[in-house]
C-alpha cells in the first residue's frame, strides 16, 4: 500500500512538474521581417531635415518684427534662433523616445509570441534592442541583410 501512494504520488509531482516550466527557444536566428524598413530609429523626425526646412521657410518670408528688414543681417539671426529653439526640441523628443525604447522590457514566455509581437510593433523597437523569451536573451539586428532578424545573444 505504502509503494502504491509513494508511486502516485511520484507521478502526479512528474506530471505537475511537467507543465510548471516554459520550454526554451532554440538558439538560432529567427526572420521577424524580410524587410528592415520601418523599424524603430529609420523612422520618425528627421531634424536635420526640419532644421533645414524651417530656416528656408523663415528665410523667404518677412520677419514677423517690422524693424527687421527681410535678407538682412537680423533676418539671418531671427531665422538661426527661431530654428535652432525647434531643432533642439526635435532632439530632446528623439533623445525621449530612445530612452523610453531602452527602458522597455521585452520579456516574452515563447518564440512565437515574440516574433507575433515584434511583426507587430516593428516601428517601437531599435535594432540592438535585447529580447528575452523563456530566460534566454535575444537581440534585434539586420544580419547585413535586409532582412530584420532575432539572433541570439551568446
Amino acid at each position: 500500500m505504502v509503494m502504491k501512494l509513494l508511486v502516485l504520488l511520484t507521478a502526479v509531482a512528474m506530471a505537475s512538474l511537467g507543465c510548471a516550466h516554459t520550454q526554451q527557444p532554440e538558439r538560432k536566428v529567427y526572420v521577424i521581417s524580410e524587410d528592415v524598413s520601418g523599424i524603430g530609429g529609420s523612422g520618425g523626425h528627421d531634424c536635420d531635415a526640419e532644421h533645414n526646412e524651417c530656416f528656408d521657410r523663415c528665410w523667404n518670408k518677412a520677419p514677423p518684427i517690422s524693424s527687421i528688414k527681410k535678407g538682412s543681417g537680423p533676418h539671418h539671426e531671427y531665422c538661426t534662433k527661431l530654428c535652432r529653439e525647434e531643432y533642439m526640441e526635435c532632439i530632446e523628443e528623439q533623445e525621449q523616445l530612445e530612452r523610453e525604447k531602452k527602458n522597455k522590457n521585452l520579456n516574452f514566455s515563447n518564440i512565437d509570441a515574440a516574433l507575433d509581437w515584434l511583426r507587430a510593433h516593428k516601428a517601437e523597437v531599435a535594432l540592438g534592442t535585447v529580447v528575452v523569451v523563456a530566460g534566454v536573451a535575444f537581440v534585434v539586428a539586420t544580419g547585413g541583410s535586409d532582412a530584420l532578424i532575432l539572433a541570439p545573444l551568446l
